[in-house]
């Protein structure tokens, strides 16, 4: 382990930030692993929105005003500067009271908080009633911000506000999610006190009731008011791209780049495709391999222990061999999620290492209980390792080496998918997808994720359609075709991601253009290096700095900060 650092006067800017941001906001705090707030919630309302944009200027002006120490306090500087003056740009085009979209806003942060509470002991229960009792409150606080911005004009596109009701109302009711979750607590070898059950029950259902209210003001106030026009144009497009990389990128070259991507990988898929079923198209070989039983996995019980033992056999080939894999991080949990919203994600573990391990969460569809694994490999080592378990989790475990908030506070969607597609396609390179079929469903997820690029970009900035959909203006119908040209996954979650894009301008492209940004990345540092180039050197220092913004990272690891 290296020697521990000394703390600076900029470490403690930063340590001082992510405290006061950990207090204001609860959710934050059980994200990243502070205790001591697990049994609350954030306001949600303009004051508290405001109370928020305070903390960013005030520690602006203490940053502005801490002399860096060393090149790793000059990497805080960089990187918190860049975070914190995105977020206030981002608030000053009216983003934050009308938050609302089908995958990443209030609606459902409150909802999912609750997947990472914890519950194991009668204690940790009593902070999940207090938690449920706040609902109420954190949600009326949310409708009071979006009441706020409609005045304003600011209202999000209607599809959204349609998936906010739909995704309201599933959380409401005896059969709802807080509702289930709370007749569902339960510690092991032990009793729950009969007070503290009715007390989970009494606030379960003022929670379910609070989601009934939010999803009646969406659609008796909200609905009404929203604009039909799904793209936010080019110039808020380029504010929201800078937010999810952390680098300004030439738009229009990106666009044409993620065109040229998708063609390349579609060909790559029909040579593949030749390998597994010779005449076969990419369709046809995608139906062999699901009719294979050898590649059928029946149940979620089996889904999990797949996921677990491909993870641990992961760990174990590529600690000391290709990465330096700290033995406190070895552990990686495999979990199918409480809710059936389709997704695959990853948590951190806790910043002590050991209260909650890292996770890796499979949220199943409703109904679905066959699953290829030749689909779904290359989701392990992106969810696991080399992908976001190692780099999560070996940034939190550098305590000795960066404060806090570069631990556990610092996230940066271009770097963070940006490194887990980098680590599926470093398995394939180090051979973990040599059988066909794996490799065609690394493919297919590449494909997904470069038509993201292309969609997401020439979608929201009014960039003329490919010549494959006529050209001319993008429009619901072009983007659905477009979609289905190019992924192979069912109707509904496809329907899904759609509206994801639609909603969340800038966010699914931060993967493949993350990817093309570490490619870049390795390359230089292997021109720079020459014949003292090492790859597993290269990844130790790159997950060393954490997540920053792509461009931070690139200074720093070229010593050009």
């Amino acid at each position: 382990m290296t020697a521990p650092r000394t703390p600076s006067a900029v470490d403690a800017v930063a340590e001082k930030f992510l405290n006061r941001h950990a207090a204001l906001d609860p959710m934050v705090a059980t994200y990243i692993g502070v205790p001591g707030h697990d049994g609350e919630l954030p306001d949600l309302t303009p004051d508290w929105l405001e109370s928020l944009s305070q903390l960013r200027r005030d520690t602006l002006a203490e940053l502005a005003a801490a002399e860096p120490a060393d090149a790793i306090d000059k990497v805080t500087v960089a990187a918190l500067r860049e975070e914190l003056t995105l977020r206030e740009e981002l608030r000053a085009a009216g983003t934050e009271e009308s938050d609302l979209s089908n995958i990443a806003s209030p609606l459902q942060a409150v909802r999912d908080i609750f997947d990472l509470t914890p519950t194991s002991t009668a204690d940790e229960w009593a902070d999940v009633a207090r938690r449920l009792a706040a609902v109420p409150r954190a949600i009326g606080g949310y409708v009071e911000s979006l009441r706020l911005a409609a005045s304003r004009g600011d209202v999000r596109a209607r599809r959204q506000v349609e998936a906010g009701i739909k995704q309201a109302g599933d959380n409401t009711g005896p059969d709802g999610f807080f509702a289930t979750f709370a007749r569902g607590a339960a510690v092991d070898g032990a009793e729950l006190p009969a007070t503290l059950r009715a007390e989970l029950e009494r606030s379960g259902a003022a929670a379910g009731e609070a989601y009934a209210g939010l999803a009646a003001f969406l659609r008796d106030e909200l609905l009404p008011q929203a604009p039909e026009r799904d793209a936010v144009g080019r110039e808020a497009y380029a504010l929201h791209s800078r937010s999810f990389l952390g680098a300004r990128i030439d738009l229009e070259e990106t666009y044409a780049w993620g065109q040229q991507e998708l063609a390349r990988i579609g060909a790559e898929m029909r040579a593949t495709a030749e390998r597994i079923k010779p005449g076969a198209s990419v369709a046809e070989a995608m139906d062999h391999l699901d009719a294979d039983p050898g590649r059928k996995l029946a149940g979620t019980d089996a889904l999990q222990a797949w996921m677990q033992g491909k993870s641990d056999a992961a760990v174990a080939a590529l600690a000391g061999a290709h990465f330096d894999i700290p033995e406190p991080i070895r552990t990686l949990e495999c979990k199918i999620a409480p809710t059936p919203s389709g997704g695959i994600y990853y948590t951190p573990p806790s910043d002590d290492l050991t209260t909650r391990p890292g996770r890796m969460w499979w949220a199943v569809p409703e109904g679905v209980t066959e699953f290829s694994t030749w689909r779904e490999l290359t989701t392990v080592y992106h969810e696991g390792v080399p992908g976001h378990h190692l780099q999560c989790a070996q940034t939190i475990y550098r305590r000795e080496l960066l404060n806090s908030w570069r631990r556990l506070g610092s996230w940066v969607s271009g770097h963070g998918e940006g490194w887990a597609l980098y680590a599926e396609r470093l398995m394939a390179d180090l051979g973990f997808l040599d059988d066909p079929a794996d490799y065609l469903g690394m493919l297919d997820s590449q494909s997904l994720r470069a038509a993201r690029v292309v969609l997401d970009i020439g979608f929201h900035c009014g960039f003329e359609a490919p010549a494959e959909l006529g050209g001319g203006e993008w429009t619901y119908d072009k983007a659905w075709t477009f979609l289905n040209n190019h992924v192979s996954v069912a109707e509904g979650f496809l329907r899904y991601e759609l509206d994801r894009y639609l909603g969340w301008p800038g966010q699914a492209p931060s993967y493949k253009i993350g990817e093309r940004l570490w490619l870049q990345l390795r390359d230089d540092a292997r021109a720079k290096a020459g014949d003292a180039y090492d790859l597993k050197a290269f990844h130790r220092e790159a997950l060393d700095i954490g997540s920053v913004g792509l461009d931070v990272l690139r200074a720093a690891v070229l010593n050009e900060l």
